[in-house]
């Protein structure tokens, strides 16, 4: 990517204006390669802010363990991550505009062959050519590959509602009876947002830089549920983007 272009990119990010559109500034992926992806994302997660888990592999020890020696002291991450695509296609197959999910439990070290479990759903409105046309494109990322669970699955189909303005954030799975995360946007100097630049996100790329939302609301409604409420856990926005150049053959 032209490096003006993606400096650009941030400080609209960054600046967020009034209308959600923040969320999805980006240009259309260059229609010569096989396949690319802009897309953005929404995540909450059981870690303090910020997420340990990006500088360090390891989750800190549950909330309210702090008692407990250390060898005994629950480590998890438990995670949300609600995905809008803003542009992109594979092949001939357009993928703007839809949404995934994708939440589990990474478990209490990045660095095992194997993490704990991880659920993946799409929004009834995709087609069998645009769910398989996704798949090909975030499997090339370890993080949504099978193999790199100890249990995964893709679940039922559900609708996913998504929304970002000044304020924070809000995504629901099944209106909210399957999962859900409420952010609420951390404020810094210059009644601006605090943001995070420079740092990796599970394989992609690039990234337009992190807004710092913690969480109100991280909720899995399903066969392992887990929610915390009103714990300030960890919460980011971001947008994302890679293409075939970036996977050569």
């Amino acid at each position: 990517m032209d490096k003006r272009l993606f400096l650009q990119r941030l400080s609209a990010l960054v600046a967020i204006p009034a209308a959600p559109k923040f969320a999805t500034a980006a240009s259309e992926p260059a229609q010569d390669l096989a396949w690319a992806l802009n897309v953005s994302v929404l995540e909450s997660c059981s870690c303090p802010v910020f997420c340990q888990c990006f500088f360090s592999g390891k989750p800190p020890a549950a909330e309210g363990m702090e008692h407990h020696h250390a060898e005994t002291a629950k480590h998890y991450c438990r995670f949300n991550q609600a995905y809008q695509v803003n542009s992109g296609h594979a092949g001939s197959v357009r993928l703007d505009g839809l949404r995934f999910w994708f939440l589990g439990d990474a478990g209490d070290d990045f660095d095992k062959p194997k993490l704990d479990w991880a659920v993946l759903h799409f929004d009834p409105s995709m087609s069998h050519a645009q769910r398989d046309a996704l798949l090909g494109v975030i499997r090339h990322l370890r993080w949504y590959r099978p193999e790199r669970w100890n249990s995964y699955r893709i679940g039922d189909d559900a609708r996913i509602e998504w929304t970002a303005d000044t304020k924070g954030a809000t995504a629901t799975l099944g209106g909210g009876a399957i999962a859900e995360l409420r952010l609420s946007t951390m404020m810094g100097l210059q009644d601006r947002p605090v943001t995070m630049s420079n740092m990796g996100y599970f394989g992609y790329p690039r990234n337009s830089g992190f807004i710092l939302m913690p969480s109100t609301v991280l909720a899995y409604r399903g066969d392992r549920p887990f929610e915390f409420k009103d714990k300030g856990t960890n919460g980011l926005m971001t947008t994302l983007e890679m293409t075939a150049r970036d996977f050569p053959t």
